[in-house]
């Protein structure tokens, strides 16, 4: 529930931003419980629960961020639960700051050294870290201006091949193998003590050469794109943000458009995959404009498939083909993985099934969403990530064509996948073909599922 501020003190802030947004009581707490489900919490409240905040009860734990994120989207603005009348949270400054693209990138340095120390050795003084969809709209602005004001050619990425750089992308090598083999859980505390604690002093130094330094950021840049995925795969997904967020702009010193639209890409499966997919689509686009002279095919595809997810979870099948259709051509176009930058050689036909599967489900398409992830299942044996992620695609595609038994049984064998896999992406599309069996509640089978599934995936709501 919550504690009382006060005998008889209202909650002025709050009610004069719920005012402002015109939304109903009601309105306010599903948007609440559906943020929160989003984030793997379960909450249940009603327009009761809002009276009772009204009223001056302050909700525990991480509701006051939910509610914040709610009123924020309902908005189109940034909110802080302290502007809603609610306790200030205990969180260090970096938190804030962490949100912000800033000019000065020594700021980013520093910003990215002191988010990595406190997130690993003093994990507990984070405090609360809550995703702010609003918060990427101006980074995205500064990126697109950097864009327009950037006078040097678009290249594909160039790696040295001794020193420092070199010893960089070793690193970056070994943990995309650990992610990709174990999940982003089991790798990501190294990757950000690396980053904190050897890259970002390093940045630092003063008498680095100009092209070696351009190239270190951009592998600095590729660095916290990557703590930011494994955090998303942790369910750290505000710290996933602020470190994507860093990355981008450690990108734009190194001047890397592919790099950057790869972190772009990253930033707009987040925001698709927690509940704003108009969010996600936009920042789609502008990787698609910062890519598209930048000699990458593959790039643009991965660009095109995260624009089509946006599009599907929006229910515009018309601009979700289309986005498929027009990644399905850069796919074609494109001359292998050995005539690409190398942030985007993992990227083949496997890849873009897997995502048009997810597509294809969030528009109803059964049949098609079958076939493509049935292929990325059988094309993704050595990966239990990709393989898990896809069996509940299946499952779900099997739903959608009234076939409970096969289903059910699919999802049991994603389930299997996941013992030794630490990643939250593969629990969530469980949680939501879960989600999808509440008409079948009654059947022995899915009862059996769910009795088995708690463990992993918790109590459902």
């Amino acid at each position: 529930m919550g504690s009382a501020k006060g005998a008889g003190e209202a909650n002025a802030a709050l009610a004069a931003v719920i005012s402002e947004t015109g939304r109903s009581h009601a309105a306010l707490a599903r948007k609440v419980n559906e943020l929160a489900a989003l984030q793997g919490v379960v909450t249940r409240y009603d327009k009761a629960s809002v009276t009772r905040w009204l009223q001056g009860m302050i909700p525990r734990d991480r509701a006051p961020e939910f509610i914040a994120a709610a009123l924020a989207e309902f908005l189109g603005r940034p909110l802080a639960p302290v502007d809603l009348g609610f306790p200030e949270q205990h969180q260090r400054p970096v938190v804030a700051r962490a949100l912000t693209y800033r000019e000065d990138v020594g700021e980013t340095l520093h910003t990215l050294a002191e988010l990595g120390s406190t997130d690993i050795s003093r994990r507990s003084l984070l405090g609360a870290v809550p995703f702010v969809a609003t918060a990427l709209m101006d980074p995205q602005r500064q990126w697109l201006l950097w864009l327009l004001e950037d006078d040097q050619a678009p290249r594909l990425a160039a790696v040295a091949d001794g020193g420092p750089v070199a010893q960089v992308q070793a690193m970056i090598d070994m943990f995309d193998e650990m992610d990709n083999r174990f999940g982003g859980g089991g790798v990501r505390a190294s990757i950000v003590h690396y980053l904190s604690t050897q890259l970002a002093p390093m940045l630092q130094q003063r008498n680095m050469p100009t092209h070696q330094r351009r190239l270190l950021y951009t592998s600095a840049a590729k660095m916290a794109a990557t703590a930011g995925w494994c955090s998303y795969d942790t369910a750290d997904y505000g710290l996933a943000e602020r470190y994507m967020i860093q990355a981008l702009r450690l990108c734009a010193e190194g001047g890397d458009r592919v790099l950057g639209g790869q972190i772009l890409a990253g930033m707009s499966h987040l925001a698709t995959s927690l509940g704003n997919p108009a969010e996600g689509v936009s920042l789609a686009r502008a990787g698609i404009a910062t890519a598209k002279m930048a000699g990458s095919p593959l790039g643009l595809m991965r660009l095109y498939a995260m624009a089509a997810r946006g599009y599907a979870a929006l229910g515009d099948s018309r601009q979700a083909t289309a986005s498929l259709q027009a990644a399905s051509k850069r796919l074609e176009i494109s001359r292998g993985p050995a005539e690409e930058s190398p942030w985007v050689r993992f990227l083949d036909h496997h890849y873009l099934e897997a995502e048009a599967a997810l597509v294809h489900r969030d528009l109803g398409e059964a049949s098609q969403a079958e076939r493509l992830a049935n292929a990325s299942v059988e094309a993704n044996s050595d990966r239990r990530r990709r393989q898990a992620i896809s069996r509940s695609v299946l499952a779900t595609a099997f739903l959608q064509q009234d076939r409970l038994d096969e289903a059910v049984d699919t999802a049991g064998n994603a389930l299997d996948l996941l013992s030794g896999v630490h990643s939250e992406r593969s629990v969530q599309a469980l949680r939501d073909f879960r989600a999808r069996l509440t008409p079948h509640h009654g059947e022995p089978i899915v009862r059996e599922f769910e009795l088995r599934a708690r463990p992993i995936l918790g109590t459902a709501a």
